[in-house]
């Protein structure tokens, strides 16, 4: 009996040492994670969609016409930026403006009434199916979720939006007040234009 405590003790100990490491490694990895958030996390009031998609790769940063004080999180998408708002005919600002208010650069941002990506644009399924326009559904001619997931898509979608925005109603202030919330009317369009105005 004496031998088998001999064998058995040791053994016993060295379990239990190693479910301690073991431990301290989980734990230490858990801190390490939740102290360096990623920096795309949007600043308020939009979600992180968990839809299992790998990462995208996003265009480069470099010769970026946006200026500087446009924080990384969305100078990584100046060259699509650019790209669609020479296709569109609009100041590349004005999009870089529109999506930190919207996104914050998160390509899989979603929001509580449903908008998804970069440029929170209504999508014709999800949350967004619910909201009916004179008896029909208000944006079934919209792309689907999984298409605004995509970040360049997202980007030339909403570039387009706005673009049709400013001709329809004659300046960028009644195009941003269109496209921002209902609710908020020109409050959220004062607020984009504060954003083009300060990151200049």
């Amino acid at each position: 009996m004496v031998r088998v405590q001999k064998v058995i003790f040791p053994c016993v100990i060295v379990a239990a040492l190693a479910v301690i490491t073991l431990t301290n490694m989980i734990s230490h990895a858990g801190v390490v994670q939740a102290s360096n958030p990623p920096a795309n996390t949007p600043e308020s009031g939009v979600e992180v969609a968990n839809n299992g998609l790998p990462a995208q790769s996003s265009p480069s940063q470099s010769n970026c016409s946006l200026p500087a004080r446009y924080p990384d999180r969305i100078r990584q998408w100046c060259d699509w930026i650019e790209k669609y708002a020479g296709q569109y005919s609009l100041d590349p600002r004005l999009i870089a403006a529109v999506m930190l208010q919207e996104s914050g650069g998160t390509a899989n941002a979603y929001s509580t009434s449903g908008a998804v990506g970069l440029m929170q644009v209504m999508p014709r399924d999800g949350l967004a199916a619910s909201f009916s326009c004179s008896g029909k559904p208000c944006f079934s001619s919209r792309p689907s979720m999984a298409e605004l997931l995509d970040p360049e898509f997202n980007i030339s979608y909403g570039a387009r939006m706005l673009a049709g925005l400013i001709e329809k109603y004659g300046s960028v202030r009644n195009a941003l007040k269109a496209y921002g919330p209902m609710d908020l009317l020109y409050s959220y369009a004062d607020t984009v234009l504060s954003i083009l105005n300060n990151y200049n």
